[in-house]
């Protein structure tokens, strides 16, 4: 299937590693002209000379930090220079800590939900202006499956990212009259530096392994193991893609089966 994407513009956010960074390459692999974007500049320049050394496409390397209000608007403004325009864009960051709600002080809230709710509020909001410009405008939200399941001792992410698919689906429905579809995908355990220290944490915790703690986490999906990050990048790039362009205000688990409600 022809997804469409070929020279699209596209920014993706929290992409020198992880998910973002499977998200970007995936959208260079099918021809798209694509910015990144993290706050460590090192790993960021690494991430976009590995992507343009695989698919012979330039990738501008824009550093911002998603707790940084006002960084986000001048990488909204640097990717449009650099990408002439602005098509596609997918908010990721990286998650809160993990712990129990009595652990977390007022401060450590303020944390989270300005870096997992407010940094995809202030990217959308400085984008539409481009976004209004194009043809194939599309938002895609990195949330969690926790949204849908809440998982043990990751109650600032399961309580704050509910925050953003509520967002997501609200924008949907705002602005699909001017044509600009937002959608949120759902990301079960994939195997990516994040989950590595969450079950660092798990391990510690427990007085176990780091390989004991993803054995046990994998044998509750369906699939009995953890998603690869490829396995999350192509039906993120689908939705975001031409190809989806009668699918938004959906958010969508990429989970292996791990959340067991029906909707």
């Amino acid at each position: 299937m022809d997804l469409g994407l070929k020279g699209k513009r596209a920014l993706v956010t929290g992409a020198s590693r992880g998910l973002g960074y499977a998200v970007a390459a995936t959208l260079a692999e099918e021809g798209c002209h694509v910015a990144i974007s993290s706050r460590n500049v090192e790993k960021l320049s690494a991430a976009a000379k590995q992507i343009e050394e695989a698919h012979g496409i330039p990738v501008a390397a824009l550093p911002a930090d998603m707790n940084d209000a006002s960084t986000l608007e001048e990488l909204i403004t640097n990717a449009v220079d650099a990408l002439g325009g602005l098509d596609l864009l997918v908010t990721n960051a990286g998650g809160p800590p993990p712990g129990k709600f009595e652990t977390f002080s007022e401060e450590a809230w303020v944390n989270a939900i300005d870096l997992s709710f407010l940094g995809h509020v202030r990217l959308i909001r400085a984008a539409l202006p481009y976004l209004r410009k194009s043809d194939a405008a599309s938002v895609l939200t990195i949330t969690s499956y926790s949204v849908k399941q809440p998982v043990p001792d990751l109650v600032l992410s399961n309580s704050i990212r509910a925050a953003t698919v509520g967002l997501t689906k609200s924008l949907s429905n705002e602005l699909g009259e001017e044509n600009i579809r937002f959608n949120s995908i759902l990301p079960g355990w994939t195997k990516t530096e994040r989950v590595t220290q969450l079950m660092d944490a798990r391990a510690q915790t427990n007085g176990t392994s780091i390989d004991e703690q993803i054995a046990k986490q994998a044998a509750e999906s369906a699939l009995g193991r953890m998603g690869e990050p490829h396995e999350f990048a192509n039906p993120a790039v689908f939705l975001l893609s031409p190809a989806a362009s009668y699918i938004t205000g959906v958010s969508l688990l990429v989970d292996g089966g791990i959340s067991k409600g029906i909707m």
